[in-house]
């Protein structure tokens, strides 16, 4: 299997420890990223670079895109140097971003039309997953086109899950995502209230990570938070992308998300400061303002 070539389109925060452990795997890699440095650094540990998606596509079997949002997603794969221009017949096209289900259903059915199988892959495990190759992976399409990339899914993810048809994956990203926002919610208020008891909150966070109230944003986020890291390992415009998506498909299941509404309403708190491009715990800033309180002390 590491015969097939892989070709990798988005080389952010995510996409750049991606990618390598692909190559690490024994996979030829070709790379592509808007901003030229990403793709110096890629070619400084071994991968080829091309000038364009559609380049990409030229020299790939199966070609993986993990970019922002929508809009990226389709100029990077219909857009006149977009990958589907570059793409024969047979290529495996593996979108990692997180979109809109909706999107994905019309962007699969583009692919077909040109011969391109494609699986919509977005992941869940934030930049240490993506540095550790333990990302979980949920996966939608076709199920025998995922044998066929599973082992390249492998060196990236240790929890690789078929949800169902072509948007199914991104559907089941989308609750993900519910879950983080609440989770760090949580997190958060629960450091408050350490802190305005004057409880220690090393050993808060100690004991509560091994306890019923554990979550991966406790015991990965709330040590940066006590820290002052607020560097992202997902950023808060991204999160708030994802929110919007989820909240979009939850108005046209007429589905009442309360708690998902709240916690992207606190985050618009964190962009109108400024920190829009903060990890999202930076959400611990909007509790400060409400509380008073104050966790450089």
């Amino acid at each position: 299997m590491q015969s097939l070539r892989v070709g990798f389109i988005g080389l952010g925060i995510m996409g750049r420890s991606m990618v390598r452990n692909i190559h690490r795997a024994g996979f030829p890699v070709t790379v592509w990223n808007r901003t030229e440095r990403k793709m110096a650094e890629a070619r400084e540990w071994g991968a080829e670079t091309a000038d364009s998606p559609r380049a990409v596509a030229e020299v790939s079997d199966v070609v993986i895109t993990c970019v922002g949002d929508t809009p990226d997603v389709r100029e990077v794969a219909e857009g006149p140097e977009g990958l589907l221009n570059g793409a024969r017949e047979g290529l495996i096209w593996v979108d990692m971003s997180t979109i809109a289900p909706e999107a994905t259903r019309e962007l699969a059915a583009r692919a077909a039309e040109q011969g391109v199988r494609m699986l919509d892959a977005p992941v869940s495990g934030g930049d240490i997953g993506a540095r550790e190759g333990t990302l979980s992976i949920m996966v939608g399409g076709d199920a025998e086109v995922l044998e066929t990339v599973r082992p390249v899914l492998e060196a990236m993810g240790k929890n690789i899950v078929h949800c169902g048809p072509h948007g199914a994956g991104q559907t089941v990203k989308a609750c993900n995502q519910i879950l983080c926002g609440l989770n760090l919610l949580a997190v958060v208020e629960a450091l408050a209230f350490a802190k305005k008891a004057g409880v220690d909150l090393e050993k808060m966070i100690e004991v509560t990570t091994q306890g019923a109230g554990g979550s991966w944003a406790l015991a990965n986020l709330a040590p940066r938070i006590v820290k002052g890291d607020l560097d992202p390992g997902f950023s808060v415009r991204f999160q708030q992308k994802d929110l919007r998506i989820v909240l979009q498909e939850a108005e046209q299941m007429n589905l009442p998300l309360v708690g998902t509404a709240v916690v992207q309403q606190l985050l618009r708190s964190v962009q109108a400061y400024g920190g829009d491009d903060d990890g999202t715990h930076a959400l611990i800033r909007v509790m400060e303002r409400l509380a008073g309180l104050d966790f450089s002390r």
